[in-house]
Formats: structure tokens, sequence, C-alpha cells
């Protein structure tokens, strides 16, 4: 996430400031003993935040984070069932007119949420991908389908695209060029009620527009030999797999 904002040309220091980690400990900040040293380059000046704290102790849980930070996006990565309560997530809906929240952990009785309630909490305004599968769910007059956020969107293209473009190693930013692909896919960009990721019927053409993007991305990085982009497409139609099954008498 934060390397999608540099790339956007937020200054490093910058995007890593508008990045709030909240793990079982709370927020991750500068006083904390008990976070490592790539957790600690997310870890916010104690004095800028000590208080936020409840109770004037050293941890700051994710309402008080949501409440004082104002985010606009939340992620759910814990595993813990129930972490993006109502009151969080109504606290975030007042200043947050299409508030983004994906909870996905997994199985499903791990989810940070249930679309049903975020769907509720926030006026039908949520904009949500699950780690889990779940059924469409009726708000009002509308049904939302729930798009669920998996590997198979991004790293099928992803492989096919190192191959193609022949990238002597995978980047970051060769996943945020898979993710830019991807979304320029979403059905949610046409229709605010459509589900945010494609349908899976379409996922060889998906893969098809991810590994151009990451063979491209090799070129520019100087990590694959230059290519035109119809030589990669070419490439692509050549060796991308597809599923013949024979019928026998």
């Amino acid at each position: 996430m934060t390397g999608a904002l540099v790339e956007a040309g937020v200054p490093p220091a910058e995007a890593r400031r508008r990045t709030w980690i909240v793990n079982r400990g709370g927020l991750l900040h500068s006083a904390r003993t008990d976070i490592k040293d790539e957790q600690r380059v997310y870890a916010h000046p104690w004095e800028d935040v000590k208080s936020w704290a409840p109770t004037g102790g050293g941890k700051i849980g994710l309402e008080e984070v949501v409440r004082e930070a104002r985010p606009t996006v939340l992620i759910g990565l814990s595993t813990l069932k129930g972490a993006f309560t109502e009151s969080i997530v109504r606290t975030m809906a007042r200043w947050v007119s299409r508030p983004i929240i994906f909870p996905l952990s997994n199985p499903t009785v791990k989810s940070e949420a249930i679309p049903e309630d975020l769907l509720k909490w926030t006026e039908g305004r949520a904009i949500i991908a699950t780690g889990s599968p779940f059924p469409p769910v009726k708000y009002g007059d509308t049904i939302y389908p729930i798009a669920q956020c998996n590997n198979a969107y991004i790293f099928p293209g992803l492989g096919l695209g190192l191959i193609v473009g022949r990238c002597r190693k995978v980047t970051n930013e060769m996943l945020l060029a898979a993710a830019r692909a991807l979304a320029l896919r979403s059905p949610a960009r046409e229709n605010p009620h459509a589900p945010l990721l494609p349908s899976l019927r379409e996922l060889r053409v998906v893969a098809e527009e991810i590994a151009l993007a990451v063979a491209m991305e090799g070129q520019r990085s100087g990590l694959a030999p230059k290519q035109s982009e119809d030589e990669l497409r070419n490439r692509i139609h050549q060796i991308h797999w597809n599923p013949e099954y024979p019928v026998y008498a």
C-alpha cells in the first residue's frame, strides 16, 4: 500500500505516516518493545499518539486509531473475528463517502466482519472485498455481489508475464503493475453497486492483461529484454495454456 502511494508521488516517509498498522498488541508505535525491525519502520512516534491511549498505557486499539487517524481504507489480516465492530465502521463512515473495507482473514469464521453488517453500518456505501466467500447481500432495493479476493486473480497473470517478458526477478513494481491491470477490469468502475472484482469467467482475459503489464514493467525497470507490445501479446497468446478435455467414446 505504501508502495502505491510512493509510486503516485507521495514521499516514502509521508507514505509510511499515512499507514496505520494495528496488531494484537495495538498500534505500532515507537514505545513498543515487542515489534520486529521490519515493523518498526511503520511505528509512529509515541509522542504523536500517546494521547490516544484510552487508559494512558501503551496499547492503542483499532477503535482509537480509526477515531483519531480517520482512515479511508480498512484491511483486515488479523484472523480476529469481528475486529471491525459496528462502532469502528460507523465512525469511519461518518467522514468517508465510500469507505473501503476488506475483511480478508479466512476461513469465514475468522473474518473481521461480514458484508451484510458492513453494508448496514455504512448505509450501503461500503466498497467490500473479503478473504472468504460470502453470498450476495440485499440492502434496501439493491443486491450487492460480494467480491472475494483470491490468488487466482493475480498469480496466473504474474507468472505468465514473468515468463513471456523473460524477467530476471520479481519486484514490488511488477506486483503494483499487476494490481493496476486488475483494477482496470473492475465492474465497480462503471456501476457502484457491481462487485469490486471481475467474474471468474473473465480470469483468462484478466490474466493476459496482467501478464502484459508485468512484462512491460520488467522492461521499464531494466530487468527484461526489449520486446514490443505486439510481440508480447503474440507470445502471451502462444504460450497461454488452454484446457481442452477430450471426449472418449
